[in-house]
């Protein structure tokens, strides 16, 4: 099993998007995914709530039951583990962090975000665990995104991973009913981003390369059907 851990002490940066759409990329190419919905305001298990679907599985839980459930999804053969956490919850960020493989920074290209991501780099700094931000909601234009991803390596020592997402509607406007980009819009930007995110999420937790693409993704966006036990 592979963890995923998604941390930003600032609200409102995109982790909820970033960690359904790469559960569902997981998905898509054949892996059990599972998403542990960590913040109170449950957006991820909402989410779930308004899909047709029953996968990629989201599971709400009290950050007190993360190492059980961490356990559970283990036992039973989990594929691909992501935990969304909730703002301004140090304990709990730093919990999922010691639980990840891998901790993944979603933050916008803009100064207050820049600023605000200073706790969450101090936090990282006490565990050992490959960590890196991603820039969400990139405008189109500009050299924003280039200046904020030099201010975040030199200035705050975290590494940026090279794919980025930009700030696009098909993001926002797929979760409202329960889908994601590569279901509404298959041959979409956004979809494209996340497809190349994917790939580079698989190569920092070295998956092999025959493992990552196992499963073609099927026409239309469609997702393959599976089932997951609950936890």
């Amino acid at each position: 099993m592979r963890t995923i851990a998604l941390i930003n002490q600032k609200g409102g940066v995109g982790k909820t998007t970033v960690a359904l759409h790469l559960a569902a990329a997981f998905w898509q190419h054949g892996s059990d995914a599972l998403v542990l919905d960590l913040d109170p305001q449950a957006s991820a298990t909402e989410w779930h709530d308004a899909r047709g679907e029953a996968l990629p599985h989201v599971e709400s839980i009290q950050p007190a039951r993360l190492a059980k459930v961490v356990e559970h999804a283990a036992e039973i053969g989990t594929g691909a583990l992501i935990l969304d956490t909730a703002p301004h919850a140090e304990s709990t960020a730093l919990d999922a962090a010691r639980c990840a493989d891998l901790v993944l920074v979603p933050c916008q290209p803009s100064i207050m975000d820049l600023r605000a991501m200073r706790k969450t780099v101090e936090l990282l700094k006490l565990v050992k665990v490959p960590a890196f931000a991603i820039l969400n909601s990139v405008p189109s234009y500009g050299t924003v995104a280039d200046e904020a991803a030099e201010m975040i390596e030199s200035g705050l020592g975290l590494a940026v991973c090279p794919v980025r997402l930009g700030d696009r509607v098909a993001y926002s406007r797929c979760l409202i009913a329960g889908q994601v980009a590569q279901e509404v819009e298959p041959q979409g930007k956004a979809a494209s981003e996340i497809a190349r995110l994917y790939m580079w999420t698989c190569e920092q937790l070295r998956i092999p390369a025959g493992e990552r693409v196992r499963n073609s993704a099927p026409p239309h966006g469609e997702m393959p059907a599976s089932s997951h036990p609950r936890t």
